[in-house]
């Protein structure tokens, strides 16, 4: 099996599992919040939809989605608000949750026909077709995880969380420079033990910055889905630290991100 269509197996396996999740509820369950201020579970679902949509795009009509680009750029923080406002206005959660599906199937259809050495442009550079699925993987595990706080639910961690780390780990450097920082030369040493008990790993053994923790933690950080000191990923040397702090996975703004957990169970 190819790497592209390992990946994308594995991003039909996510969608799938968030899919269950929500395809049973109530309507009026679609309009709770979640943990993303202003954004309901259907805020959610349509964000996914808009930019698997929007993926779809890129892959097949490129000048089309030069066009998106544009848009975005001149509103970067309300872009993507907006797009998912508009979709949850538009359609009830029945025809939310077709669209999604529509969608995914068929960005699924084209990242598994697309030709070797393909290159799909995007907000920032351009991705290989694996990168993209890999993306798409990210960004449903994340928002899946703002859905799954917000009904209460423990999702069990899967071996399909290497791919978040793994784009949180290449992301660190955009960490710094989305908050005008210079990142550091060194590189570091990424220990994290999966849920099988595996340990996955990058850098070079011998790297005074390291960071070490289990894998869904990690992920967790680098999605800003938890707050750090909820987390048992931990730093040695300063400048791990410092990364520690600012780590993202995703482009644009990093927003403010989570809590603390004390800090929110005082508030309620």
């Amino acid at each position: 099996m190819s790497d592209v269509a390992a990946v994308v197996d594995d991003l039909r396996e996510e969608s799938d599992e968030l899919d269950a999740l929500v395809a049973t509820l109530e309507p009026g369950r679609w309009r709770g919040p979640t943990p993303a201020e202003g954004w309901t579970v259907a805020h959610q679902i349509a964000h996914l939809a808009w930019t698997d949509e929007v993926a779809l795009l890129a892959a097949t009509e490129p000048d089309r989605f030069g066009d998106e680009v544009a848009k975005a750029l001149t509103a970067p923080e309300a872009f993507v608000d907006e797009a998912a406002e508009a979709l949850v206005a538009a359609h009830p959660p029945d025809a939310l949750l077709a669209r999604w599906r529509d969608g995914r199937r068929r960005l699924d259809k084209v990242l598994r026909g697309a030709p070797a050495g393909t290159r799909i442009p995007w907000y920032g550079p351009p991705m290989s077709v694996a990168s993209m699925a890999t993306a798409r993987l990210m960004e449903t595990w994340a928002h899946g995880q703002d859905i799954a706080d917000a009904l209460g639910v423990t999702r069990t961690p899967t071996a399909r969380l290497r791919h978040v780390a793994r784009i949180g780990v290449r992301a660190r450097n955009y960490a710094y420079a989305v908050r005008g920082i210079t990142a550091p030369v060194d590189d570091f040493r990424i220990e994290l033990v999966s849920p099988d008990g595996a340990l996955i790993a990058y850098g070079p053994e011998g790297a005074a910055q390291r960071v070490t923790g289990p894998l869904l933690d990690f992920c967790l950080l680098v999605t800003r889905r938890a707050h750090r000191s909820d987390l048992a990923v931990t730093a040695e040397g300063r400048d791990a630290d410092q990364w520690l702090s600012i780590a993202q996975a995703f482009a644009g703004p990093p927003g403010p991100g989570r809590l603390p957990r004390a800090e929110r169970d005082g508030r309620r």
